[in-house]
């Protein structure tokens, strides 16, 4: 029999030990998004609110939704004790000691939501009774994993983003629909979603689950009579109060336009300058191959070519050299229709809690496999809630170890110098491993949790971090080529990603409901 899980004494110290590897980080690089929410403080700071999304000043201008902006106002109004400096619109890339010593410390302690949210997890999952062995408990390994993960660390505290925050408030809505606490699950969502809009992506799971499994009471049938305008009215209440209370001011000062505009800008090309490793990465590198075959055959001109930028770690708009070019409309369409199935399922066969989880996942990996302009970090949104059923289950533990282990060995050009190779490559390793050792035990399994092909595959992903880490920067083609390890990088993890994407579609539209052993 299985019981409830809890948190025992072990949490307290796996969250301080978490939170003292991050005070480490402080005086580590940090990239341009250090920039980019100083220059957020000042502008919430030293501008009044109807110029927070027209200051231009930095080209790092205010992106996120409005309930970010306030948080970073709040923020601001402690920043001013540390060093008033950095709250000055034009003091560009500024970086005292003191303003670095700020925004490490900011984004340690908002974790304290990460942390709770990860408690809360903890309690939703199921123990085997009598185990002792702490590695034995699916809340002791599923704690690890969230609060230690390998791309929080480097994403946040060395790199530098508020990933953690926000997470935070998607682990804990995804609790409380666990717990059954349907509205509170709704209440959060919608307040994430008006902090960073990249939770779009599995807004689609969170609505058809809500319509079909609260609103419709009767788990069976699509029945009208089952159906609850009530329910229906109290999560519509929930969703427009908080837009209102984000967007309300701007709507009022008739800037909602200009807010759009910057949350949603097209301009900026199909690839982010350090690509995602998803179909666009492989479409692309299909471009380029064949547009070098085309014109060594003499089937093509190489004046007549477009210039293919994205080989160049670009961001702007450029035309593809062989293939059509994609549009924004056809990320679109290409995203809807890979989520379709996994929002179909739920609907028409709901699982309760946990078939939403899934359903979210896919979202998330179908919007990151085909969406415009993805930015690499995006595959955490896939990986921490997969942590979850990982625990559970010993095939989604497979591709937990798989998705997590190509997604996370994606974010390595994020952090390109020297000093900090030897730190992602620890960090990374004892993650890992940790996840092998854990997840086995867990699922008491005798044989690997991988099948051959997908244990040859990451063996081959070792194989890429030699040559991109050590070779190439001794080779003589670091000058001429500098963007080969990111292009190579991102065209192989897409083959882990993209698996694992069609492995967790296997999983939700399996008829049996207990999924077959790998």
């Amino acid at each position: 029999m299985a019981a409830p899980a809890g948190t025992g004494s072990w949490f307290p110290a796996l969250a301080a030990g978490v939170s003292l590897l991050k005070c480490l980080f402080i005086n580590a690089y940090h990239s341009t998004d250090f920039e980019v929410h100083r220059n957020w403080l000042a502008v919430t700071h030293s501008l009044p609110v109807s110029r927070w999304y027209h200051e231009n000043t930095s080209e790092w201008t205010l992106d996120y939704p409005p309930l970010f902006a306030w948080f970073e106002f709040g923020l601001s109004q402690v920043g001013r004790h540390f060093d008033s400096n950095m709250l000055q619109v034009q003091n560009l890339n500024y970086a005292s000691r003191a303003t670095v010593l700020f925004q490490r410390l900011s984004v340690i302690l908002t974790d304290v939501v990460f942390i709770y949210a990860v408690r809360e997890c903890c309690r939703c999952v199921q123990e085997q009774k009598g185990s002792r062995d702490v590695l034995s408990r699916p809340s002791f390994v599923l704690a690890v994993l969230l609060l230690w993960n390998f791309g929080l660390l480097i994403v946040d505290h060395v790199h530098f983003q508020y990933n953690g925050f926000l997470f935070g408030f998607l682990l804990l809505s995804v609790a409380k629909h666990l717990q059954s606490r349907h509205l509170q699950g709704a209440l959060l969502f919608s307040v994430l979603l008006n902090l960073k809009h990249i939770y779009l992506y599995v807004a689609p799971a969170y609505g058809v689950y809500l319509l079909r499994s609260y609103c419709f009471t009767d788990s069976r049938a699509v029945r009208w009579s089952s159906f609850s305008l009530r329910r229906l009215l109290a999560l519509g209440s929930i969703v427009t109060a908080v837009c209102a209370l984000s967007f309300g001011p701007f709507i009022v000062m008739g800037q909602l336009p200009q807010v759009l505009s910057r949350l949603f800008p097209f301009k900026r090309g199909l690839c982010h300058a350090y690509w995602a490793p998803n179909i666009w990465a492989l479409y692309n590198v299909l471009d380029k191959v064949l547009g070098v075959l085309g014109v060594r055959l003499r089937l093509l001109e190489e004046a007549e070519l477009p210039r293919a930028s994205m080989t160049g770690g670009l961001v702007q708009e450029f035309q593809h050299s062989v293939l059509p070019s994609i549009s924004p409309s056809i990320t679109l369409i290409c995203t809807l229709l890979s989520i379709l199935p996994a929002v179909a399922s739920i609907w028409w066969r709901p699982r309760g809690a946990r078939g939403f989880l899934r359903c979210l996942l896919l979202c998330a990996l179908g919007s990151f496999m085909f969406g415009w302009h993805v930015h690499e970090k995006a595959v955490l949104l896939a990986i921490l809630p997969l942590s979850i059923l990982a625990v559970e289950n010993r095939e989604d533990a497979g591709i937990f170890l798989l998705l997590s282990t190509t997604g996370h060995y994606s974010l390595f050009p994020l952090l390109f110098t020297a000093a900090d190779l030897p730190i992602k490559v620890c960090l990374m390793l004892m993650f890992t491993v940790f996840s092998f050792t854990a997840l086995r035990k867990l699922h008491s399994s005798r044989g690997s949790l991988l099948r051959q092909v997908e244990v040859i595959y990451l063996l081959g992903l070792v194989v890429v971090a030699v040559a991109c880490e050590v070779i190439f920067p001794l080779s003589p083609w670091r000058q001429r080529l500098p963007f080969l390890p990111l292009l190579a990088t991102s065209v192989y993890c897409s083959v882990g990603v993209s698996y694992s994407f069609l492995r967790l579609y296997i999983t939700l539209l399996r008829p049996d409901d207990k999924p077959k052993q790998p």
